[in-house]
């Protein structure tokens, strides 16, 4: 099996560089790839943009014929993401639990399984778990010249408990 440390993997909720093993390389780029569960490494989302517990699987990374990243991201009950917007937008289907959302501006949405919630190009927005509650969600983040997230200020828990 090769090893491919490149492209950077940039899920929309998380940055982190990850290598993606079994990725198409040059010359078999045009046949089926399967990529085993298990092959790639789950990662911590960064403190830095997330408050809590968080775990993101990578799924798969843009390239260049599809130019979204795909990532499973679990919010361990009370964790969450910063503010933040994504130049290309992104699309979270929740597959587990049970979670919240806000728009900046607007007020927190409740969020479960089967819930597909489309974050516009440019929005500012927050994800994350329920007070009490575990989520995940599939996180499918569009990308822009290299880019697909900016990240801002923190969620206070007054803006958090604010439903």
């Amino acid at each position: 099996m090769r090893l491919s440390l490149t492209p950077v993997f940039l899920l929309g909720c998380c940055q982190a560089s990850v290598a993606f093993a079994g990725e198409p390389q040059a010359a078999d780029a045009r046949h089926q790839q399967i990529v085993r569960a298990g092959e790639r490494p789950s990662v911590a989302g960064p403190a830095e943009y997330f408050t809590g517990r968080v775990r993101v699987d990578p799924v798969w990374p843009a390239r260049e014929t599809i130019n979204a990243s795909g990532g499973l991201v679990t919010f361990e009950p009370g964790a969450r993401s910063a503010w933040h917007t994504h130049p290309a937008g992104q699309q979270l289907v929740v597959t587990a639990g049970v979670g919240l959302t806000q728009e900046w501006g607007k007020p927190v949405q409740v969020i479960r399984p089967g819930d597909v919630i489309w974050c516009p190009p440019g929005v500012k927005h927050w994800h994350g778990a329920a007070e009490h509650t575990a989520m995940t969600h599939l996180a499918v983040t569009g990308t822009v010249d290299g880019k697909n997230v900016t990240w801002m200020e923190k969620v206070t828990d007054e803006q958090y408990a604010a439903r």
